[in-house]
């Protein structure tokens, strides 16, 4: 993980986080009741995504319950409930890590795996001792004899490394699920100390989300193959969705608006904004089946695509 002139993150992206990376941090301190409600909702977001890339049932609306009122849901199993609860636990102490100073080490790591898994494995926060298959993957994680010795590695390239953090970002997740340092919740914890690293470097948590999840193996397994860029840039675009989603609380032209919705003060229809939402063109997020945008993303197409279409 040399520093490198070249950048993994596609220009136009990188430019794009940039530009609204610095926006956000021009109107800091944030407003605390915003930024509290919207943490609420990544939480949840992050708790129910994470967890339904797995296999968890549990449905968003379902999640929130448990999450908030503390209900059961009929039919559904006492571990995808300790799931629920442990992910959003562990979503939590992000932030106090965060904060403390703590480098992503071996304590962090364990105490992380510790949190998710509580109550569901009995190697809670232990490192597995045994080695494993992973069904699909191209490669078979490392005897588990040597999972200590890469570790440490890992941690020292993450200490050292000079590229983009994101691209860091995206180099820890991969090279943390390769290692498959524990029995199960692997998966659960990669994302995790990813949304710990990009705090720590001043971006806000992303949710990597369970529509995507094809597209997700598909790039960790191009960088199984040694082709990190796929994944980077996978990670650089939830990244840019997640400051859209900060910018948007400050409302004006930054308010997340449906496109139907903007569609009718231009004369563009809302599938043609929906398709160059989906090509990545239009500055968009989605949320559940809907595409939203921004005045102003709107307004930065129309004058560089304007002429063109």
């Amino acid at each position: 993980m040399s520093n490198t002139d070249t950048s993994l993150i596609q220009e136009s992206i990188l430019s794009r986080i940039n530009e609204k990376i610095q926006m956000l941090n021009s109107k800091r301190p944030l407003p605390v009741d915003a930024v509290n409600k919207l943490k609420e909702e990544v939480r949840l977001y992050h708790t129910y995504h994470s967890n339904a890339i797995e296999g968890n049932t549990l449905t968003l609306p379902e999640t929130k319950l448990v999450l908030e009122e503390g209900i059961t849901i009929g039919g559904k199993s006492i571990r995808e409930h300790l799931e629920a609860i442990n992910n959003a636990k562990a979503f939590d102490l992000l932030e106090d890590i965060a904060k403390s100073n703590k480098r992503i080490g071996h304590v962090v790591i364990q105490h992380i795996h510790e949190i998710v898994t509580a109550g569901i494995l009995e190697e809670a926060g232990k490192y597995r001792t045994q080695n494993v298959r992973i069904t699909g993957a191209i490669k078979t994680p490392p005897d588990w004899s040597k999972v200590i010795r890469l570790l440490d590695e890992l941690i020292n390239k993450i200490d050292q490394s000079n590229m983009h953090p994101i691209e860091t970002a995206a180099f820890l997740h991969h090279r943390f699920v390769e290692i498959h340092p524990f029995i199960d919740g692997n998966g659960r914890v990669a994302r995790l100390l990813t949304n710990l690293y990009l705090i720590t470097k001043g971006y806000p948590p992303v949710v990597i989300k369970t529509e995507n999840r094809r597209k997700y193996y598909q790039f960790l397994k191009s960088a199984d193959k040694g082709n990190l860029s796929p994944f980077v840039n996978f990670i650089a675009k939830a990244v840019d969705e997640s400051i859209t989603m900060y910018l948007s609380i400050f409302g004006g032209t930054d308010e997340l608006l449906p496109l139907r919705e903007l569609a009718k003060e231009t004369t563009y229809s809302q599938e043609y904004l929906s398709l160059r939402a989906r090509q990545g063109v239009l500055d968009a997020v989605k949320v559940g089946r809907v595409w939203y945008s921004s005045k102003r993303a709107l307004r930065e197409y129309r004058s560089r695509y304007g002429n063109r279409d």
